[in-house]
């Protein structure tokens, strides 16, 4: 049955429909967080309690984005994905689509249940032009799914708020000034730093949530890594009652450990590669192979601060002297330069392949990933932005998955570079995800003063610094 049908006839069933409904509560903000990235469309739906401030996942649907329906007009393929699928403005609207009506299907919710849709992309914008007809795709997506537009945008005032949101809404005392979870974008410019300045603001944010629910307190200062598909994420420092963003990070992430798949499974990404369970330890030889072909992998994959000359990197386009005018630091991850040796990668993945099968290629891609995520928080050291305070958090499934977790703690242990590292890291899934919702809130000034995501860690809520700053 396809997902029209199903979705249709969630509306057929009628009173029968709402017998297993998910129950929500009148302190409860419901949001859908729409993602359209290069490996994975999803939508997450995501309900944040008001009188806690701890947000659940409530209901979650993904697509792979290469199962995007083919083009029919190939004039109107405005870009493509990093691993070569072509998009056009219909076809990535209508995966929204689908990915928003399965999981309102999966819980017998409507878009009437939702209070708010945010929308994000992964998907590397060579141009603004480019960069618009995605976010004009997704937002086509989501009226398809129907969403109201009013769904999609603040309430601005309290006067437009639901009536039972109404006792959690701080518009009267605080508006949306473009800080999100605390942390203000980076200041004094127009064109941009890098051009995945929202999806690092949103892993951000989504860390500081998901950190709430093990009891972690991740305020600022904060370092984020969302490795996904691509690189992003910020580095906040103590400021008060905003952090200012101190540095962004762009680059490969993901795609690096897709790429040595490449020779041996062309059609697959590492997300879809799946060990099996009964995959065989790994023989003393296979492990000094993985060792000889980390060290060569590591030849070709360049992690630092980016310099100035460069207008791109990796696959992205970056703006040093916007940067330099914000006071921010780049620091980023390029497999040669601007992807030009991802195929050496490929052939590094396919002899190891050969040498010790499926288990070897996994557990080099885990040692490469690692390898990536300490470098990069050394170059945040090296600058100076890694302090005492600091917590980091990491993101993203070239991040979290596997052995990666663990490497990186013995790594950054036993290099010295970041004290207590069992402590002070913290890693979670779907962090752009909660970062959506965060922001939903943040647009709507629906915070939750008895337990706060913005301000330093262990302090009070800023909301009477904010007011000051703001002359209200």
């Amino acid at each position: 049955m396809s997902i029209d049908h199903e979705f249709a006839g969630s509306r057929f069933l009628g009173k029968n429909f709402n017998l297993n409904r998910l129950k929500i509560n009148d302190s409860s903000f419901v949001v859908a967080s729409v993602e359209a990235g290069n490996t994975t469309t999803k939508c997450l739906l995501t309900s944040a309690d008001l009188k806690t401030g701890k947000t659940e996942i409530i209901g979650k649907c993904v697509r792979l984005t290469r199962e995007i329906q083919k083009p029919a007009d190939e004039s109107e393929v405005f870009g493509k994905t990093i691993g070569g699928t072509e998009i056009t403005k219909k076809t990535l609207s209508e995966l929204v689509r689908a990915v928003i009506s399965q999981a309102l299907f999966e819980k017998n919710l409507t878009p009437e249940d939702i209070h708010f849709v945010v929308r994000s992309t992964g998907i590397t914008a060579e141009t603004g032009d480019q960069l618009d007809m995605i976010i004009r795709a997704l937002a086509e997506g989501c009226l398809l799914a129907g969403f109201a537009p009013r769904k999609m945008t603040g309430y601005l005032s309290l006067e437009n708020m639901p009536e039972k949101l109404k006792p959690y809404c701080h518009l009267d005392k605080v508006y949306f000034d473009g800080a999100v979870a605390g942390v203000r974008p980076p200041a004094g410019i127009i064109e941009g730093v890098v051009s995945n300045e929202m999806e690092g603001e949103l892993a951000l944010a989504g860390l500081k949530e998901a950190a709430k629910h093990p009891g972690k307190d991740f305020r600022n200062p904060c370092i984020a890594i969302d490795m996904g598909t691509t690189l992003s994420g910020r580095v906040a420092d103590g400021s008060r009652p905003y952090a200012k963003t101190a540095a962004n990070f762009c680059g490969y992430a993901g795609a690096a450990a897709d790429a040595f798949l490449q020779n041996i499974a062309p059609d697959k990404s590492a997300y879809e590669w799946k060990l099996p369970e009964s995959a065989a330890a790994l023989s003393e030889s296979a492990v000094n192979d993985i060792e000889t072909a980390a060290a060569e992998s590591m030849k070709h994959i360049h992690v630092m601060k980016i310099p100035k000359a460069r207008r791109k990197f990796g696959s992205f386009t970056v703006n040093a002297d916007a940067s330099i005018k914000a006071g921010t630091i780049l620091f980023g991850c390029d497999v040669g330069e601007n992807g030009s040796d991802l195929k050496k990668l490929s052939d590094i993945g396919e002899q190891i392949y050969k040498k010790g099968g499926q288990p070897a290629v996994f557990a080099l891609m885990d040692e490469i990933m690692s390898e990536i995520a300490v470098r990069l928080i050394d170059c945040v050291s090296q600058e100076g932005l890694l302090t005492d305070e600091t917590c980091v958090g990491i993101t993203g499934r070239a991040g979290i998955t596997g052995t990666k977790k663990e490497k990186i703690i013995q790594k950054l242990e036993s290099r010295g570079i970041l004290n207590e590292p069992e402590k002070k890291l913290f890693f979670a899934e779907d962090g752009l995800a909660h970062g959506a919702a965060v922001m939903a809130r943040c647009m709507n000034s629906l915070g939750c003063p008895m337990n706060p995501i913005g301000g330093r860690r262990g302090d009070k809520c800023i909301m009477q610094e904010r007011r000051e700053l703001q002359n209200l």
